[in-house]
């Protein structure tokens, strides 16, 4: 198959590069510095069974496709950039690529995949949990092994048909854990839950995941759910997910922690413990402590502070003095 990933980071990187070893034809769009990385020396993934060159099509800007491919050719769009990037990356795809091309939306979030129904009829959704990291242009690295990760796939909103499982089979065949899901928006959401600890992860540092802040901000989650009538469902991935060592050393941090340490300018708490803040204001149920999560990431990228420099017991204190 013919792909096109917009948004080549930590996700899309990889992901390309193990869809390029397996044989399909891969162009990456991503950040101009690690585009020119890639040109001058190969995409570098690094694994816990060591490290691979992968020489790929790299560009910066989606116009730059337009010689080295025709779009009528191209099987499908997977878009991997982060949520508060979508709907400019989307305006720009649509200058160039038709309507009915397929846009498989790789991101956490649930807001992605209805930003590409507005401009593209042929939508698909995807459960994303592949252990990454992006700290440097030029090499990412995968830190599940065997497997990859693990990519679900279905239409959106719901429903399963041909392309979803030839992308299914096509994602196994490229060393990831794939199924096609008929309720896809439900397993996102599901994931949606999970990923609520990524602020508190960046904002506190990864010893502060799976603790009592993280915790509450997940049970808000579900009380706002279920509020909003929202089924969530959570898949079993973690029997796939196999998170080990790269060069001895553990994944530093998730998404978030990475945007921060790389001062990317932006962080996708908007759309991650934003959207619980969202959906309890439509129904009338306080969201305080992702509402808290939200303000202190933002704040913590307009002054470009690093990730873990905030302390748990502050930003719980916060929550109770907001309440």
């Amino acid at each position: 198959m013919r792909f096109v990933v917009l948004g080549a980071g930590a996700v899309g990187s990889v992901l390309g590069a193990r869809l390029s070893q397996a044989g399909h034809d891969v162009h990456l769009v991503g950040r101009p510095d690690h585009v020119e990385a890639i040109r001058e020396h190969g995409l570098r993934v690094e694994s816990p069974d060591g490290a691979d060159v992968v020489r790929i099509p790299a560009v910066s800007e989606v116009a730059e496709l337009e010689p080295l491919l025709d779009w009528a050719d191209v099987d499908a769009v997977v878009l991997c950039v982060k949520s508060h990037d979508t709907a400019e990356a989307l305006r720009g795809l649509a200058r160039h690529a038709d309507s009915a091309v397929p846009i498989v939306c790789a991101q956490n979030g649930v807001a992605n995949e209805d930003m590409a129904l507005r401009l593209f009829a042929n939508v698909y959704g995807v459960l994303v949990a592949c252990p990454t990291a992006y700290l440097e242009p030029g090499v990412v690295r995968a830190y599940s092994s065997p497997v990859a990760g693990v990519l679900d796939i279905g239409r959106y909103p719901h429903g399963r048909d041909a392309f979803s499982a030839q992308v299914s089979r096509v994602l196994s065949g490229a060393g990831y854990g794939s199924e096609v899901r008929a309720d896809i928006t439900a397993y996102k959401y599901g994931k949606l839950v999970t990923n609520l600890g990524n602020a508190v992860e960046a904002l506190c540092g990864p010893s502060a995941r799976g603790g009592n802040l993280d915790r509450l901000a997940m049970d808000e989650a579900r009380t706002v759910l279920f509020s909003a009538g929202i089924h969530a469902a959570f898949a079993p991935t973690s029997a796939l997910v196999q998170v080990r060592p790269v060069g001895g050393e553990r994944r530093p941090g998730g998404s978030s922690w990475q945007s921060l340490y790389r001062q990317t300018g932006g962080i996708e708490t908007d759309y991650l413990n934003g959207e619980i803040v969202r959906i309890g204001r439509l129904h009338g149920v306080p969201t305080p402590v992702n509402a808290e999560l939200q303000r202190s990431a933002n704040r913590l990228v307009a002054v470009g502070g690093a990730p873990g420099s905030v302390s748990e017991l502050d930003l719980l204190r916060a929550v109770v003095d907001g309440r």
